[in-house]
């Protein structure tokens, strides 16, 4: 074959060989859309079937749901109707229950009533004679006053005054023979404790003074301390709180000031500024500062060493140094922190031989001064502020009794209480203890006789043992053996209601009756 011919050959190939390709893309597509159709149709067909299957199954369901709902509601019903009938039941009950009392009330008011009536019958009657018996006594005493030819109101009077005469003496001989009974067994005992107390506690009898003074090289240091136009002492004034006395008194300062705690700050200040030599404000003011912090630590272990020598648990840090405070606060020369450290020893020695709580009686004697560390600061008594303080950082009800009672302002409720104010009369009255101008001495020697001197039959008092002991000499004719024992009793009570001091006064009343005839 010649070229011509295979190349008409291959064309013509080629020519099919397009056409097949174009009508393969063409019918192919078709092929797989009817395909898919009937995939589609089938898938359809099925979800159909299912569906309709579904729905015939939920119709079930909700039948089965609808009947036990209906079950279910029907039960409660029922259920709602028994307790209704039960409520319904016992309401009935009730209510014949308030039928029935209702009806005893009722009953129990008619039969009231008629012996109300009886009674107001009685009554009456009993007016009637009450009449009768009066109109007979009245006729009866008026018969008697004129047999007696006294009223009555005079013969009541006679009779009790015989009576009270009588009774009197009765009434001062008995109390005397208990008084006597129980001194027997009471004294031994108080005496025995109150010995055994002091023998087991010792204290220095101490005296300091409530004015500070600071001593100094020369007489020049004193220009010094004033400096130039007063500005030193000014500044010092001013800082320290104080007044500070500059007078002609050789080599000696005098430190002014009713607060104790500033007056040691400002001693102490002088000393420092004195040894050093350096005074000008600014270095007052530093020093000043300086000893201030220093006061303060010193207090507060002042007030935390008291707590523990006493072996006390747990006090609140802030009244531990009010404690503290106590140590430069003095009462008629009487230190109070050591006063207060010697109540505590004693109350707690008296506490522990009576079985008490011994930790609690010694706090009670350690707080029973607190308020003095403020009194000098703030309006009001030390025994009313030293309540507050213990009030306020919630102290015992024991130890604020003991606090409020240790002076008598109010009733002592424990037997603590009563062991606080013992303790407190032994540490004041001991010897040395306490100081006391001579004018307060005599005028409570002369307060002293002349309450004993105010009573009738006595001629004749004395005040002995710096009046710790008062002897009231009577008239014989006048006051007899009872009426002396009675005498006595009416001088202590006026000596305790009327008058202050320290311990006890003993009251002796004296009766002597002499028979003197003269042989001639």
């Amino acid at each position: 074959m010649t070229d011509a011919v295979w190349g008409i050959l291959i064309a013509v190939a080629f020519v099919f060989g397009v056409l097949g390709g174009f009508l393969a893309f063409k019918l192919i597509p078709i092929f797989k859309a009817k395909e898919a159709s009937k995939k589609s149709e089938k898938i359809i067909h099925d979800a159909e079937i299912k569906a309709d299957q579904i729905r015939k199954n939920a119709q079930i369901d909700a039948k089965q749901t609808v009947n036990e709902l209906k079950q279910e509601a029907e039960k409660e019903i029922k259920e709602r109707k028994q307790e209704y009938a039960n409520l319904e039941n016992k309401l009935n009950q009730r209510e014949q229950n308030i039928d029935r009392r209702d009806a005893n009330l009722t009953n129990k008011e008619n039969a009231l009533d008629e012996k109300n009536e009886i009674l107001n019958r009685r009554l009456r009657e009993c007016d009637k004679k009450e009449q009768t018996l009066q109109t007979k006594i009245d006729s009866i005493i008026a018969e008697l006053e004129k047999v007696a030819q006294l009223s009555v109101q005079e013969a009541r009077d006679e009779i009790f005054a015989r009576v009270e005469s009588k009774m009197s003496k009765e009434i001062t001989a008995f109390i005397k023979n208990k008084e006597d009974e129980a001194k027997s067994q009471v004294n031994a005992k108080a005496l025995d404790l109150l010995g055994l107390t002091i023998s087991k506690f010792s204290q220095d009898a101490v005296t300091e003074r409530t004015v500070s003074t600071v001593s100094i090289p020369s007489d020049e240091m004193k220009g010094r301390i004033i400096g130039r136009e007063g500005r030193n002492i000014r500044s010092l004034e001013q800082s320290l709180g104080v007044d500070l006395i500059i007078d002609d008194t050789p080599e000696v300062i005098t430190v002014s000031c009713f607060n104790p705690v500033r007056r040691e700050i400002a001693r102490r200040t002088l000393d420092i500024l004195v040894r050093d030599g350096r005074i000008q404000p600014g270095r007052i003011e530093d020093v000043s500062n300086k000893v201030k912090a220093e006061m303060d630590e010193t207090i507060q272990k002042a007030g935390e060493e008291a707590a523990f020598k006493l072996g006390l648990p747990k006090i609140n840090k802030e009244l531990l140094n009010y404690v503290g405070r106590l140590k430069y606060r003095t009462s008629y020369g009487q230190n109070a922190y050591d006063h207060s450290m010697e109540v505590a020893y004693l109350a707690g020695i008296m506490a522990a031989e009576l079985g008490l709580d011994q930790n609690l009686a010694k706090r009670a004697g350690l707080l029973h001064d607190i308020g003095k560390s403020v009194d000098f600061e703030q309006d009001g008594s030390h025994v009313e502020l030293g309540s507050r303080l213990a009030k306020k950082y919630g102290e015992p009800e024991v130890v604020i009794n003991s606090i409020e009672s240790h002076h008598g302002d109010v009733p002592a409720k424990s037997v603590i209480a009563n062991l606080v104010q013992a303790a407190d009369t032994l540490s004041a009255a001991r010897p040395g203890a306490r100081k006391e101008t001579l004018e307060n001495y005599v005028k409570r020697i002369e307060q002293l006789e002349e309450i004993c001197k105010s009573y009738d039959g006595v001629y004749q008092s004395f005040a002995m043992q710096s009046g710790r002991e008062v002897r009231v000499m009577v008239i014989p004719e006048k006051i007899d053996d009872l009426a002396a024992f009675k005498l006595a009793r009416d001088i202590r009570e006026r000596i305790e209601s009327e008058m202050t001091y320290p311990g006890q006064i003993k009251v002796q009343v004296i009766r002597e009756y002499r028979a003197i005839e003269t042989a001639k």
